[in-house]
């Protein structure tokens, strides 16, 4: 018998059963919404929460604004207009400006909105609703894993939702100005920094996107693993989306990285679930071999699609592990970003709440 995963079976839904599913659950006079969303540039900004204000539920709306240095003028209008948009359609609404950089150049956006939710209070809340489709991993990430434990420990009084809208060509076109100081993100450093970890044998788990080379270069002298099995899309919107980035990185895969295509993991570019398992099975297989010689362990860098990324946060949640990233301190945007997207593809993995049943599977220290 396989071990018990936490989110194995998961309730998740994609597509236009998305758009039913908010109708039909979100409308129950019952429901008293809490939505944590980013209020950015980013077309995506709008969906998830046009869709709620639709329901005429009571919802709750803390709309967080990651403030980095220097932001070019576009991005700034394309960032007021949004807010400004989430101001009219949600009845109840907070703006909360996270700084991302401090004053010395550490990358505090993660700390600073952790702190900013201990402060909120959930009474009455029966939903909490994340929308990463606007915010970083940076900040998406620590928000998460803030709620699912926190929630986790109310033994499911409260349902956490997290959606998501899924574009990879968006998340091609939005392109990352990353720093130079890679580091772990915020409470996702796993055991990678305890002493008896040393001589564990790190296996590094990139998340492959197109453009992100440089990133990745730093990213590797940082963890400096002794293995590597880089993540590739397959099935992916595109079909070539996977050929495409193994030509980009050929360098990396024949000489930086010595990577065999039987190191190779594909994960569908469209199922979050997909890439969860899949890492959470490589961790299992690679424990017993490992045991004796210092142990296993896995490090995640999920860059590009939000989707995908949303499956290697789930692995590090359930299994403790080590997430390796760059805060981007700014964005750059082609061409043909639109300002709304009117058609947006939405994911939505319900994470916590009553449609579990208890007990769970715990989630590792």
């Amino acid at each position: 018998m396989g071990q018990e995963r936490r989110w194995d079976p998961c309730v998740a839904h994609s597509g236009c059963v998305v758009d039913g599913f908010i109708k039909d659950y979100f409308a129950q006079k019952a429901r008293k919404v809490l939505l944590v969303a980013g209020a950015s540039f980013d077309p995506r900004s709008r969906a998830v929460a046009t869709r709620l204000s639709e329901t005429a539920t009571s919802v709750q709306a803390l709309l967080i604004q990651e403030n980095r240095p220097n932001p070019p003028q576009d991005q700034s209008v394309r960032a007021g207009a949004n807010t400004q948009a989430l101001l009219a359609i949600l009845a109840g609404q907070q703006v909360v400006p996270v700084e991302v950089f401090g004053h010395d150049g550490a990358v505090v956006g993660g700390r600073n909105i952790v702190n900013l939710l201990r402060q909120q209070d959930l009474e009455g809340v029966t939903d909490v609703v994340v929308d990463v489709s606007a915010l970083s991993t940076g900040t998406s990430f620590p928000i998460i894993r803030y709620f699912v434990e926190r929630i986790g420990g109310d033994k499911g009084t409260v349902n956490l939702h997290v959606f998501v809208v899924h574009d990879p060509r968006l998340d091609n076109d939005i392109c990352s100005i990353d720093s130079d100081v890679p580091g772990y993100v915020h409470s996702f450093k796993g055991r990678s920094t305890l002493s008896g970890t040393a001589d564990a044998a790190r296996l590094w788990l990139p998340q492959l996107a197109t453009g992100r080379r440089a990133t990745l270069e730093r990213l590797y002298g940082f963890i400096e693993p002794d293995d590597i099995c880089p993540i590739l899309p397959f099935p992916a919107n595109d079909p070539r989306t996977g050929d495409k980035l193994a030509a980009e990185y050929l360098t990396e895969f024949e000489n930086t990285w010595s990577v065999d295509t039987r190191d190779i993991v594909y994960a569908d570019q469209g199922d979050p679930l997909d890439l969860y398992r899949t890492i959470l099975r490589l961790d299992d297989l690679r424990k017993p071999v490992f045991a004796e010689t210092g142990g296993s362990m896995l490090v995640l860098s999920p860059l590009g699609s939000k989707v995908m990324a949303i499956g290697a946060l789930m692995a590090a949640l359930e299994h403790n592990l080590p997430v390796a990233y760059i805060e981007p301190i700014g964005y750059k945007l082609k061409a043909t970003v639109p300002e709304e997207i009117d058609q947006p593809n939405l994911i939505h993995i319900w994470l916590e709440g009553d449609v579990y049943p208890q007990p769970r599977p715990a989630l590792s220290a």
